[in-house]
This record gives structure tokens, C-alpha cells and sequence, in this order.
């Protein structure tokens, strides 16, 4: 009772250890994916800083930087990072290409959502995953982004310039010389690679101001045209694309391991469950155990008694019987006496048959197992019982195979004396009654008791067999209850069926069979 009290419990504490595992499982799943994003978005970072290493690079005069160069680098960046980095694009202030290579996603839908990651599918597309304004453009020029051109949009900006750019420059190449690799005389460096020497001769790298004026306006553009440039062509923004497939693996395997630790901990909760369940209900059966045999101890207690009250009770109504017999013979008694004597006789007889049979029902059913002829033992009962059978006129036959089981003989007898009995009760004049034996198994047979009476009825069949229940208006009751006892005692079992056409079929399985 102790377990049925406290199995609320202990469910409630399974279910909850259960809930907290699963959560704790999710939990650490959504941190494993997180980190593999992180990993993937700090990779981004590092393909951008390496993009504004190559801005720094190529920028020229002017901040101008040749976009065939530039795509050329990016191009190759892609090619040699093809399974991870699927394209890289620059943009200006209003979102616009300047310059790209390889896969882009809706860019446009991102910038409208106002977003910087996009992760679809198996590729995440980043815009600026390194802050421009730190890495690139105020450690090169203050405010001015660098400026990214053609070779068409550079030729078409020198069009309308009256000043036009220095002699010999080339938009991305090296600087003019005067053909022997040296530079020119009076060249100041302003349009080749590197910082150009301010005037009064000191280090262009920490002379700030000189530097801004590096790199403002081209001396072939006008103000107009250069803010124009710059917002059409400045670089503002990077875009970068890269293959989620890692990131999915990883989120992928991290799934299937905490499904396993999921299912391994549901099993554990549920066979925990399971086997408290199992010990409460082992502990009821058990105290039921104990209680029923105590029950059974008292029953016994009372059935010996009874069985030994019926046997003190047999003995007196024996003189009863002689004495009214006596008198039913006696030529000097009145006919009424005699009459009388023999009723006696009769109620006598019937008494003391209802206590044999229940005499016999509550003895102990102590197995002495032996070797029995099933053919031969059948052929004694119907010696015992051959009167019986001769003043209704029953014809008995024992069919089958010769067959020998092991059983106690006393009780085996005393069960076919019992089925037969039955049947001879239940049969009307001139009927038939068989005993079937046949193999049912390689070590196991069979045995049917037939009849051709009025048979037994399906709601009768299952409580025939209960003590004192009977059908025929001498039977006392417990005929069939001691077959039953004697059953369960060897392990067999006893079915009552319908026999084809009419009748009654007593079968009885499982027998043991020997030799």
C-alpha cells in the first residue's frame, strides 16, 4: 500500500528528471549551432579583413582602385576558397554593386529588412561582418571610402576633365619612369604606388594632413564629379556569401547524438517507471500471497474437520440403515413398518453416497505419479460400473490408440469413474458412451469421454465444475468438482464441448505420455 501511496510521486519526480533532460538537450543543441554560426560569421570577418588588405593594396591616386584588379583578386579568393566561400561583393551607400564575383543572394530584400545576415538554406550571405569604418577606410583616408573604376568609368570621367590626369598614368598600373625603372625627375609620387613625400621632406606616414591630401580628390576631377564618383563607385559596405553545408553537418550530427541521449534517457524514465510500477504491484500480490494462505491454512483447518465430522456422521447412519433393513425383512413387522423401513433404507443410501463424495472432494491430492494403460484402466471402470450400464442399456466402446501415461492411479481412476458416472446419468435408454485416446503431441496425449445425451449448455459449460452445481436431479454436486481437483493436481486441463450431433464431449489435455 506503501508504493501506491508514493507512486504519485515517484511518477511526478520521473517526469519532471524527464522534462529536465529534454530541455537541457535542446538548450545545448541551440548552443552547439550557435557556435558553429559564430565559427562561420569570425570566418567572414577574416574574408573581409583579407578584402581590405586588398583594397589597401590596389588603391592609387586619388583613392582609385581598378576594379578589373580588384575582381581579379576576388575571383581568385573565391577559386581558392571554393567550398567555403561562395562570392563576395562590394557595395556603395545605397546598396548598390560596385564590384562582385561569384553567388549573391537578394541583397536588396536584406537592406530593405534592414538585416546583415541572411541564412538560407545551405549558404548565409553577411553584410559588412567587419566594421569598414575601423579596418579600412579611417586608417587609410579619414572619411572618404575608396573609390572603385573601370577602365570604362575612368576614361569616361577624363572626358569631361580639362586638367586630365598626370602624364603617363594609368588607372592601376605602376607609376611613370623614364623607361629604365626610375622615376621621372620632379615625379613626386603622387600618382604611383605608396605614400607621396610631403613637401618639406618629413615621413608621409605620420604627417596625417599630408595624407588626407593624398588621397582626396584627383587633380583631374573636378569637386562635382568626384562626389558623384564617390557615391556612385565608393566601396561603403562588404558582402560576403558562404556554404552553410558545415554549419548544417555540425548542427546536423550535434541532432542525432542528443536524439539518441533523448530516447536513451525517455527508455531509462520509462523502464523506471515500469519497474516501480512492477515492484508495487509484486508487493500487493505478495501480501495478497500471504493473506490467502493464511485463508487457506484456516479452510484446511475447517475441511479436515468437516471431512472428519462427515466420517463420525457416516458411521451412526450405517446403524441406522442395518437396523431399517433389518426391520424391512421382518415378516412379523406391519407392511406400513416395513414400508417405512425401506424409505429409511433409501435416504440412508443417498446420505451416505453425498458423503463419500465429499469425503472424497476434500481430501488431500498428494501425486504418487505411476505408468498407466489408459485402454486398460477405462476397461476397470467399466467393470465397476457394468450394472449401471446394464439396467439403461448403455453401450460403452474405448477407441484409439494403446496408449500408456504417467499419473497417480488411484485418482486416475477415480476421475474416468467419475466422467463415466456422469455420462450414464446423463444418457436416456439405449445410449452410448466412448473413451477416446490419441496422441496430441510427441510426449502428449489426449483423452475424450463422449456421450449421446441432452449435452451440456454454452452458459453451464464454465460453472459445471464448480462444487455442488449440478444438472441432474441425483447428482449430488461434487462429481465433477473432483475431477476438476484431480486435473489442476497432474497440470492438465478439462474442457467441456458440444458433441456432433448431440451430447457431450469431457476432454482432457496435456497428459503425459510414456514408453
Amino acid at each position: 500500500m506503501r508504493f501506491s501511496r508514493n507512486g504519485g510521486w515517484v511518477y511526478g519526480l520521473l517526469a519532471a528528471v524527464w522534462l529536465v533532460v529534454m530541455v537541457w538537450q535542446r538548450q545545448e543543441h541551440s548552443r552547439v549551432r550557435e557556435e558553429a554560426r559564430a565559427v562561420l560569421v569570425n570566418r567572414a570577418k577574416d574574408i573581409s579583413t583579407t578584402l581590405g588588405i586588398v583594397l589597401r593594396s590596389q588603391r592609387r591616386f586619388g583613392g582609385v582602385v581598378s576594379k578589373e584588379r580588384l575582381e581579379a583578386s576576388m575571383t581568385e579568393l573565391v577559386r581558392h576558397e571554393k567550398d567555403e566561400i561562395l562570392g563576395i561583393a562590394l557595395l556603395n551607400a545605397s546598396g548598390e554593386l560596385v564590384a562582385s564575383t561569384g553567388e549573391l543572394t537578394d541583397i536588396a530584400g536584406m537592406r530593405s529588412m534592414g538585416t546583415t545576415e541572411s541564412w538560407a538554406g545551405k549558404t548565409v550571405t553577411l553584410i559588412n561582418p567587419v566594421d569598414l569604418g575601423t579596418n579600412v577606410t579611417y586608417d587609410i583616408e579619414g572619411t572618404n571610402p575608396p573609390i572603385v573604376l573601370s577602365r570604362q568609368d575612368f576614361t569616361s570621367s577624363l572626358g569631361t576633365n580639362r586638367m586630365g590626369p598626370p602624364p603617363g598614368f594609368r588607372p592601376g598600373g605602376p607609376r611613370p619612369d623614364r623607361g629604365d625603372g626610375s622615376p621621372r625627375e620632379g615625379d613626386r609620387g603622387d600618382h604611383g604606388r605608396g605614400p607621396m613625400p610631403p613637401p618639406d621632406g618629413s615621413d608621409p606616414n605620420i604627417n596625417t594632413n599630408w595624407s588626407r591630401q593624398r588621397f582626396g580628390r584627383p587633380r583631374w576631377m573636378s569637386e562635382e564629379e568626384f562626389v558623384k564618383i564617390r557615391e556612385k563607385q565608393g566601396v561603403h559596405s562588404f558582402v560576403v556569401v558562404l556554404s552553410n553545408r558545415g554549419v548544417l553537418a555540425v548542427a546536423q550530427n550535434d541532432f542525432w547524438l542528443r536524439s539518441i541521449i533523448c530516447l536513451l534517457a525517455t527508455v531509462s524514465v520509462a523502464g523506471t517507471g515500469l519497474a516501480w510500477r512492477n515492484l508495487g504491484r509484486s508487493s500487493e500480490l505478495q501480501l495478497r500471497l500471504v493473506r490467502a494462505s493464511e485463508v487457506n491454512s484456516r479452510l484446511k483447518e475447517m475441511n479436515l474437520a468437516a471431512a472428519g465430522l462427515a466420517h463420525e456422521t457416516r458411521n451412526p447412519l450405517n446403524i441406522i440403515r442395518g437396523m431399517a433393513q433389518m426391520m424391512s425383512k421382518d415378516s412379523a413387522v406391519s407392511k406400513e413398518l416395513r414400508d417405512c423401513s425401506k424409505s429409511i433404507v433409501e435416504e440412508a443410501d443417498k446420505v451416505t453416497a453425498q458423503l463419500n463424495e465429499f469425503i472424497n472432494y476434500s481430501r488431500p491430492r498428494d501425486l504418487r505419479p505411476a505408468r498407466i494403460d489408459l485402454k486398460a484402466a477405462a476397461g476397470e471402470v467399466v467393470r465397476m460400473l457394468g450394472y449401471d450400464m446394464e439396467e439403461k442399456h448403455v453401450a460403452f466402446e474405448v477407441l484409439g490408440e494403446p496408449l500408456v501415461a504417467e499419473a497417480d492411479e488411484q485418482m486416475f481412476r477415480q476421475l474416468l469413474f467419475n466422467l463415466v458416472l456422469n455420462a450414464i446419468q446423463a444418457v436416456g435408454e439405449s445410449g452410448t458412451i466412448q473413451i477416446f485416446c490419441k496422441k496430441s503431441g510427441p510426449a502428449e496425449a489426449v483423452l475424450e469421454v463422449r456421450d449421446d445425451g441432452p449435452g451440456v449448455l454454452p452458459e453451464h459449460r464454465s460453472e459445471i465444475f464448480k462444487p455442488y452445481f449440478t444438472t441432474h436431479q441425483k447428482g449430488t454436486g461434487l462429481g465433477l468438482a473432483v475431477v476438476w481437483q484431480i486435473v489442476q493436481a497432474h497440470g492438465w486441463e478439462i474442457d467441456c464441448e458440444a458433441n456432433e450431433p448431440r451430447g457431450a464431449v469431457f476432454r482432457i489435455s496435456h497428459l503425459k505420455v510414456v514408453g
